[in-house]
């Protein structure tokens, strides 16, 4: 008889397919590729959310940075509103760009800078307060910079021979200040006048036209002017020593000259005098002690005791009698060669002055300033 295993092959059915044993473990392998195929799908899913998320992130991440980058760096026309800008002293064009960008006038720091280079006027802003508008151009901001008229400012003129206590009223007037201010200012040691001045104002407040922005304080205004005053004794060479008694002839030429043309001569007299050890006998300098602005004196006027009096004492006064300019100064400095001791301001009115090297020739002199005061008896 046939072994069991001949069976498989005599019984039909008999022993059909694999043993139980192996069908469990098909069943089993297939289970395991179902997993595995679901894991593989769901690994893959994950991905791509976990990458779509990145990308989103990073969208969100990147897109201000992108906007920021691609956006305008300009604002396009005039702008709207209104703002004050102060451009300070000696700003290159990167610091007005960073001060125009911070008032909010241009987008940013750029757009200025880019104007600036397409436009020469640039390198001649001027330093000062402006009026300008929110949301500008760079190259519209240029044009209102560029313009030294669009600058905000009060203007103030101090004409040559003013004495200190009308120039601190006319300061105090045209920039608004307290003539109190002012005052205090003068005496505060803080406006830089050189040590000739001794402290006192009169005489070192030098003469000239002003400009000054929105805010301006006493101390800061009477520092500038003194400030231009220092700088034209160095262009002229006044060296430190001599700065006072040159600023004092200055201010007596200033007032005695009828006309600038004289201030050579006017000079010259001065020195003359002070070298022969005459008086100077001036009226000038006794109006300025006596407080008065007359073209002549009383003899009163000429009693006064005040270290002004140059009738009364010898020498130079006690210090300036005015605020000299340029021409004043100069011609301290440099006295028209000559032998003149005297001299007359003839005509008030046109300013001729005749000079003289002897009393006898002043005296005819004399007589014609004169006929001059009968004619004007206002005067």
């Amino acid at each position: 008889m046939s072994d069991v295993s001949s069976l498989h092959d005599v019984l039909p059915g008999g022993f059909s397919g694999p043993p139980p044993s192996r069908r469990r473990a098909d069943r089993q392998k297939r289970k395991r590729r179902k997993s595995r195929r679901r894991r593989t799908w769901t690994v893959l899913a994950l991905s791509l959310l976990i990458a779509g998320g990145g990308v989103y992130g990073a969208y969100l991440a990147l897109s201000p940075v992108v906007a920021r980058l691609t956006e305008p760096k300009d604002y396009a026309g005039e702008g709207e509103g209104k703002v004050d800008v102060t451009i300070p002293e000696g700003a290159s064009g990167r610091v007005i760009a960073s001060v125009l960008t911070d008032a909010g006038v241009t987008k940013t720091a750029v757009a200025f800078v880019d104007a600036t280079k397409k436009d020469s006027r640039a390198a001649g802003i001027q330093p000062g307060t402006y009026s300008l508008k929110k949301k500008m151009s760079g190259a519209a901001a240029l044009d209102v910079l560029a313009d030294p008229e669009n600058r905000i400012t009060s203007t103030v003129t101090i004409p040559e021979g003013t004495r200190v206590s009308d120039a601190l009223n006319k300061i105090a007037k045209a920039l608004d200040l307290k003539r109190s201010d002012l005052s205090d200012a003068a005496k505060s040691g803080k406006i830089g006048l050189p040590s000739a001045a001794k402290g006192n104002l009169e005489g070192f407040l030098y003469p000239a036209t002003y400009d000054f922005g929105p805010g301006v304080t006493a101390t800061e205004v009477l520092k500038e002017m003194v400030a231009r005053g220092n700088h034209t004794y160095d262009e002229l060479g006044i060296a430190p020593r001599e700065l006072r008694e040159t600023v004092i002839k200055a201010s007596i030429i200033e007032a005695e000259a009828g006309n600038e043309k004289y201030m050579g001569k006017v000079s010259r007299v001065l020195s003359n005098r002070l070298d022969d050890g005459m008086k100077l006998q001036l009226d000038s300098t006794v109006s300025y002690a006596t407080g008065k602005f007359n073209v002549t004196t009383t003899s009163d006027d000429r009693a006064s005791t005040s270290p002004y009096n140059t009738y009364k004492y010898a020498g130079l006064p006690a210090g300036p009698i005015s605020n000299p300019g340029h021409a004043a100064l100069e011609a301290a400095l440099k006295p028209t060669p000559g032998q003149w001791l005297f001299f007359v301001t003839t005509n008030p009115t046109t300013g001729e002055t005749k000079f003289a090297n002897n009393v006898t020739e002043h005296n005819r002199y004399v007589e014609e300033f004169r006929a001059w005061l009968r004619a004007n008896p206002d005067r």
